[in-house]
């Protein structure tokens, strides 16, 4: 029989608790002979009142062992089996590749970026030199756009089985085993590449094919299925099924779509900017008064507010963070952020966005269903033209936040995490005004509900604009074919079914496994 239990204490007991059997024993009114082994299986802080608490919820198992671990996606050799050709190798590619070789059936993947090594040194170009390489940077690549913007594993997913055999198969490949336990599980910049390519020569070790700077350049539609793919502009496959898990900026590849006159809708999206504050601040305000130490990780934030009747809310806050140049063409800026597994960097990032819906992009409905996508770019071009000249450059704008605030220029800019630089501009020049207004009075009432949060000792830097994906591709909700083209499977958030490296993974499991039943 297993049983599960909770039990909160003050963190700085934690440590104390050496005897989980007589624990259990306790909490489950159990002899002690009766209980084999007790396990944590879920750990969350709870930072709302002193004292800090710490929530943690056990299994024990009462008179039978605990069974080994199974993994979710045995893997098999594939070296001959019928082929499934995949578009991008992100965790929605990647875990589709995973979940079609435990099916027996061969993942052939063209990746138009360059494995996580290669792309290193492409960052740092950006970052030193302000080089954006289209093909290569922190949202094209191996492992996607999450590989090198944090590795956060967060989900909303209601469905823990789906979730836990994502959260597994990571520890498989390399993971911190943590990642099982804690409420909100993070792998870190400076980890997620190892595991990446573990779980890329595992897919090549097993007979399947991982392809690196190859690009989709065009798709072959008859009789409502697709025959082919170009690659590169130069080589043509046949495919039998294809997986399109692009990502959410590959705008080419929604360009391409919308010209061969294959259905794509113009989504809802968000837009706004990245705020940066001292960790040690943020710390003091999610702690009451305390710092992050020992006991404590650089405290996080989460916070929604409604104004006019619009969402504006936190979005990919980084503790102990650093802002990211996150374009994919030279001639734009586009922020976002990450962490180290450490957490470890003096300053705390979160996106802070305003909810963007069907009415806010009326003066782009000439661009039918890519309106919300020319909406974006246009936002991220003023960005650009706002600091840098010429065609390249990768600095980005910046106010105080008070200063953004109370709408006057910064006469100077406090330290920033941003590599490439800031540059004193208005961000209310800059945004949209409905954007800007709604960023105005939500950091009113952030600095009501966080105390010390607002304050001219944080920068805001624009532009956030990558949340999501500004385009949907309409899928059939079981088959998860599109909703015309039979055998084409648009997959993650660049197909806007998912939000995040974990649900993005499930959602290219769960196409796996269609296309594992018809095979």
């Amino acid at each position: 029989m297993q049983k599960t239990f909770t039990h909160t204490i003050p963190i700085a007991e934690e440590a104390q608790i050496n005897d989980l059997i007589k624990l259990a024993s306790r909490k489950l009114r159990v002899e002690p002979s009766e209980i084999k082994a007790v396990n944590v299986i879920k750990r969350s802080l709870d930072a709302r009142k002193k004292p800090i608490k710490v929530n943690l919820k056990f299994l024990a198992y009462i008179n039978e062992e605990p069974e080994k671990p199974v993994s979710p996606f045995p893997l098999q050799n594939v070296q001959n089996a019928k082929e499934v050709h995949i578009i991008g190798f992100g965790p929605a590619g990647m875990f589709a590749a995973i979940q079609l070789i435990s099916l027996g059936l061969k993942p052939v993947i063209f990746e138009r970026g360059k494995d996580v090594r290669a792309r290193r040194r492409d960052l740092a170009k950006i970052n030193k030199e302000q080089i954006v390489n289209p093909e290569s940077n922190y949202c094209f690549g191996e492992g996607g756009a999450g590989t090198y913007s944090d590795g956060k594993l967060y989900t909303r997913s209601k469905k823990r089985g789906d979730v836990d055999a994502i959260l597994q198969s990571l520890v498989e490949f390399g993971a911190d085993p943590n990642i099982m336990v804690e409420a909100h599980p993070h792998i870190g910049t400076n980890k997620l590449p190892k595991i990446i390519v573990a779980l890329r020569e595992a897919i090549i070790q097993h007979g399947g094919e991982v392809h690196f700077e190859q690009k989709l350049t065009d798709i072959t539609i008859k009789n409502n299925k697709v025959e082919s793919i170009e690659i590169n502009e130069n080589k043509k496959v046949n495919v039998d099924h294809l997986i399109l898990a692009s990502g959410h900026s590959a705008r080419d590849i929604f360009e391409l779509l919308h010209k061969k006159g294959i259905e794509v809708e113009a989504k809802p999206f968000a837009l706004g900017v990245r705020v940066e504050h001292p960790q040690k601040l943020i710390d003091q305000i999610q702690y009451h008064g305390k710092e992050s130490g020992e006991l404590l990780p650089p405290a996080a934030y989460r916070i929604v507010k409604q104004v006019d009747g619009k969402g504006v809310y936190s979005f990919c806050m980084c503790p102990g963070g650093i802002i990211a140049p996150c374009a994919t063409s030279p001639a734009e800026v586009v922020t976002n952020g990450w962490s180290p597994s450490r957490r470890n960097n003096p300053f705390a990032n979160s996106g802070i966005v305003v909810s963007i819906e069907k009415e806010d992009w009326k003066a782009y409905e000439k661009y039918g269903s890519l309106a919300a996508l020319k909406f974006q770019s246009d936002v991220e071009k003023k960005a650009f033209q706002s600091v840098n000249k010429g065609s390249e450059g990768q600095l980005a704008p910046a106010q105080r936040l008070v200063d953004f605030v109370e709408g006057r220029d910064s006469k100077d800019l406090p330290k920033c995490s941003y590599q490439p630089g800031v540059v004193s501009a208005r961000l209310d020049k800059i945004l949209p005004a409905f954007v800007a207004k709604r960023l105005r009075q939500a950091f009113r009432l952030f600095g009501k509900s966080m105390k010390g949060y607002l304050s001219n000792d944080a920068i805001v830097v624009g532009v956030e604009s990558r949340t999501s994906s500004p385009v949907s591709i309409p899928r059939d909700r079981e088959q998860m074919h599109h909703i015309r083209i039979s055998n084409l499977y648009p997959i993650g958030e660049g197909a806007g079914y998912a939000g995040g490296i974990v649900s993005a993974a499930i959602d290219g499991v769960k196409a796996a496994r269609v296309i594992g039943e018809k095979s």
